[in-house]
């Protein structure tokens, strides 16, 4: 099986995004880069150089939705005839912006957020939302878990790897051992468990970090000898990679335990602190890993956490 990883430029801090083409029938796109001119040029000519023309592509495959995934998607269908789109049921960034909805508004007030800040983030990410289009429901269909996408000479297994976003997948060869894992997995930064609803009762928080942990756990029970990442170099050293992740996982929630006051704070509080010169789309970041890392420290039983006028304080037991 032929993947060929394509880098495309974004206007993004986290900087170029690594998209990949399965070069055999049915051809395959797995991400497609953000919805930009450069990135539309710097895809068309790497599909060039792999012999290849958008109007070839077949399928489209998307790890997650946010915008320097999933931009170009709906254009390149237009492109391609009407290629297949795949995405995962749980993810949202396809169908609309985010911090569009209540739920939320109603996640960054438990996290202590005020209405002014929300507001200003909303519009960070309306500025964010012009490099993707919106699908309508009927115009892609949902990647399942444990299912294949099958190939001319073999497939690749779809494992829902939950954690940066709700709907994360990644993809395994399994003849290989070969793993094309999106932002799931990166060589030179963790990702970011992002604030999200819980997608079966949006009335909850997606318990973001705990769920990652899960994910990574399951990658490493293929035993991967090579893994695609979304964003820069390639990972032939998987389970030294998880062993970093979980180190520094511990250590940023160690610092976050170690941040809360006696009187307790809420998880802006916290993400202000552990990122004070943040700006932009970083502060939604910032409070997102701030959420991340407290739920599971509640969950491990090692902070209390009560409500103080509809916002979320958190506090060491015995505290306060």
């Amino acid at each position: 099986m032929r993947i060929i990883p394509i880098t495309l430029p974004t206007p993004f801090y986290i900087g170029p995004v690594n998209v990949y083409l399965i070069a055999e029938d049915p051809i395959t796109l797995i991400d497609t880069g953000p919805k930009t001119k450069e990135a539309a040029e710097a895809l068309r000519a790497g599909l060039r150089s792999a012999g290849f023309l958008t109007s070839d592509i077949r399928r489209i495959v998307l790890t997650h939705a946010h915008e320097d995934h999933c931009g170009l998607a709906k254009s390149l269908r237009d492109e391609a005839k009407n290629a297949d789109v795949l995405v995962h049921d749980w993810e949202t960034g396809h169908r609309s912006g985010r911090l569009e909805h209540e739920e939320h508004r109603t996640l960054l007030v438990r996290a202590g957020v005020s209405d002014t800040e929300i507001e200003a983030m909303r519009r960070v990410y309306e500025g964010v939302r012009l490099y993707g289009d919106s699908f309508a429901e009927h115009e892609y269909s949902a990647l399942e878990d444990n299912t294949e996408l099958e190939f001319e000479s073999g497939a690749l297994k779809v494992v829902h790897t939950p954690g940066h976003t709700p709907g994360s997948c990644s993809f395994v060869r399994e003849a290989d051992r070969t793993v094309i894992a999106g932002d799931c997995v990166l060589k030179r930064i963790t990702p970011n468990p992002v604030l999200s609803p819980d997608p079966i009762d949006s009335a909850k928080r997606f318990p973001s970090l705990a769920e990652y942990l899960v994910s990574l756990a399951r990658l490493r029970t293929f035993a991967p000898t090579l893994v695609h990442g979304g964003h820069g170099d390639c990972i032939n050293d998987f389970e030294e990679l998880f062993n970093r992740y979980l180190r520094a996982i511990q250590q940023r929630q160690g610092q976050v335990i170690g941040l809360l006051p006696k009187a307790g704070a809420t998880a802006w509080e916290i993400s202000r602190a552990l990122f004070p010169d943040t700006d932009d789309v970083h502060r939604f970041l910032a409070v997102s890993e701030a959420v991340a890392h407290l739920d599971l420290a509640h969950s491990e039983g090692k902070i209390e956490v009560e409500s103080r006028n509809g916002a979320e304080v958190y506090r060491t037991p015995g505290a306060g």
